[in-house]
């Protein structure tokens, strides 16, 4: 995606719904209620949405996340809700995944949820802005992964919480097991099985409450039915780990998880976080809970600002 196809899609109060080119756009502010919604465009495909939140006092590169399963960019349940507050002090881009939140569909094929589509989006993104920080949480982290490994030059840094691909750590026992099992669980999908059951299912299964069944909520556990397992997916380290970029890794202790939750997903996440952050040099920072961003706002946002700080200093002076 060119440049010149990143458009902003103004919708503010008392405004009219104008598409203009983001560098002459008008910027909201979050402490106000407006934000700015923008439509990154992919030649030959709809736009994805991306809601990006500035402040007047806002500075150094962008920032964009990508979110994870069951969710969408600025999701409060799992998403980058509380990540809002961020664009006080620098612009940030929360993506809607294509099939979550207000984005379209992967388009043809057999997945409704494609990490190979959100990198592709990333980079068109990226490619706007002239360099980004990039944030990936679970499934969004592998998109974000990929697209780090095409366009380093346009990185400024990255950091992934909790990333979902598992295969970097499957010659660990535990991982391999999780392999094992997840390859064969997919398999074995009803196909009758909703969107409305897989949801239930799927948190009922790790003891976790059920979160209400709308429409947006809905729509994400359709894209996560039919989803290319990002788990399984081939990433290639060897780029994220030659690049001149500081990465972090950030993973919680999950020491409040529901026991279940903790065994089937915790411990392998916690496993390939480690191995991930060993294998590209990254800073690897271990917080309370099981959802980081989510669930200790505050601290995370409170690392990432000093991380992208930290990164844009290190960038100024060589």
């Amino acid at each position: 995606m060119s440049g010149s196809q990143y458009r902003a899609l103004i919708t503010g109060p008392g405004t009219t719904t104008a598409d203009v080119p983001r560098e002459r756009h008008p910027v909201g502010v979050f402490t106000a209620g407006w934000p700015v919604r923008c439509h990154g465009v992919v030649a030959g495909e709809e736009s994805v949405h991306v809601e990006v939140v500035r402040g007047p006092d806002a500075v150094g590169p962008p920032a964009v996340f990508v979110h994870g399963v069951l969710s969408w960019g600025t999701d409060e349940l799992y998403g980058f809700g509380a990540q809002r507050r961020l664009g006080e002090v620098r612009e940030v881009h929360l993506v809607d995944r294509r099939g979550h939140g207000d984005s379209p569909e992967v388009g043809r094929g057999r997945f409704r949820s494609d990490y190979t589509a959100d990198a592709r989006d990333v980079v068109g993104i990226v490619e706007h802005l002239g360099g980004a920080h990039l944030v990936g949480h679970s499934y969004g982290a592998v998109g974000v992964m990929l697209a780090a490994a095409a366009r380093p030059d346009l990185v400024r840094s990255l950091c992934l919480i909790q990333p979902g691909a598992l295969r970097p750590a499957e010659d660990h026992p535990l991982v391999a097991e999780v392999l094992r099992r997840n390859r064969a669980a997919t398999a074995e999908l009803p196909t009758d099985l909703t969107a409305e059951r897989y949801l239930r299912l799927s948190v009922e299964a790790v003891g976790l409450p059920v979160p209400d069944a709308t429409p947006s909520r809905l729509r994400a556990a359709d894209a996560a039915l039919r989803e290319r397992p990002c788990w399984d997916a081939e990433v290639p380290l060897a780029p994220l780990a030659r690049a001149s970029w500081p990465s972090l890794v950030l993973v919680g202790d999950w020491h409040n998880a529901p026991p279940d939750y903790r065994r089937l997903a915790g411990e392998p996440l916690k496993v390939a976080a480690g191995v991930i952050a060993r294998e590209i040099g990254a800073e690897l920072v271990t917080v309370p809970g099981f959802y980081p961003h989510v669930q200790e706002p505050e601290l995370v946002n409170g690392v990432l600002a000093a991380f992208w700080e930290r990164a844009d200093r290190d960038a100024a002076t060589g």
